[in-house]
């Protein structure tokens, strides 16, 4: 269990995630997380809900804490940042989860030695299954992204990054989601258009992404050679899959992410630059 004090600037729908998180797999106590946040009738639910203190003044929360993790909006910044620096110590850690804002940034709001820690979550994080990519900043320790690893390791899956990797987590596994989602549309309409109602039609298609994920996961093999264990010749996998290549699926979800990863690098420049 992390023993320090933990402080969310900002207590939105990933503050809440990595709260829930954290506290059912005892990686932290309710008793060690404060929550800083504007809206009244947000603070009373997160009090509620997790028996944990919320406040509405910022400076006075990170002033009872030694990890402050920034879970505001990108625009947002800036704004806390000027706020919050004069509480901030070469002791206490700074986590951010602000898209787009790297960790040079954060940095020149504060002093030369604090330690910063980068993390680019997804929205599975919501249910306990993200994936985190983390990078460290300029001063930060091996130690420090241990810890960022065990906050975010109760809400999935954690990778540390090179900081120049973080737009092509954001164009994979941060836009990753959406890809999925419409792959489960597409494939649930047609197995309604074969005939199948709808609601089993996307029960067997959900079960079948999550069994196939588990396989590559556990599994250790290749994707490509699992595929051809479940493609047998001239059989019915082997028609579909030569639909799927015809249609240019696989170049498709590439560039997808290639499109992703460009226009992130676009909008951190237009952050950066405001």
């Amino acid at each position: 269990m992390i023993d320090k004090k933990l402080c969310f600037i900002g207590g939105g729908n990933m503050a809440e995630a990595m709260i829930r998180g954290i506290l059912e797999t005892g990686t932290a106590s309710a008793e060690t997380v404060l929550v800083a946040e504007p809206r009244p009738a947000r603070r009373q639910y997160l009090a509620d809900t997790f028996r944990l203190v919320t406040m509405e003044d910022n400076l006075a929360t990170v002033r009872k804490s030694d990890v402050i993790i920034l879970a505001v909006k990108p625009q947002m910044i800036a704004q806390v940042l000027q706020e919050i620096s004069p509480a901030i110590t070469p002791e206490m850690i700074v986590l951010s989860i602000a898209a787009g804002i790297p960790t040079s940034v954060i940095e020149s709001f504060l002093r030369r030695d604090v330690c910063v820690i980068r993390a680019m979550p997804n929205t599975p994080a919501q249910i306990g299954c993200g994936a985190t990519a983390l990078c460290g900043g300029s001063t930060a320790d091996p130690d420090a992204l241990v810890l960022a690893q065990s906050l975010f390791g109760a809400i999935g899956t954690t990778v540390i990054v090179q900081e120049s990797q973080m737009d092509a987590v954001t164009g994979l596994s941060g836009s990753g989601p959406a890809y999925i989602f419409l792959v489960i549309e597409a494939l649930t309409d047609g197995g309604v258009a074969m005939g199948l109602p709808r609601d089993v039609a996307q029960a067997l298609v959900v079960q079948t992404l999550v069994g196939a994920g588990r396989m590559v996961q556990e599994s250790g093999k290749h994707p490509g050679q699992l595929k051809d264990m479940v493609t047998s010749p001239g059989g019915t996998t082997i028609r579909g899959l030569q639909v799927l290549e015809k249609r240019s699926v696989r170049a498709a979800l590439i560039e997808a992410v290639e499109m992703a990863t460009k226009r992130s690098q676009e909008l951190a420049q237009m952050l950066n630059r405001s």
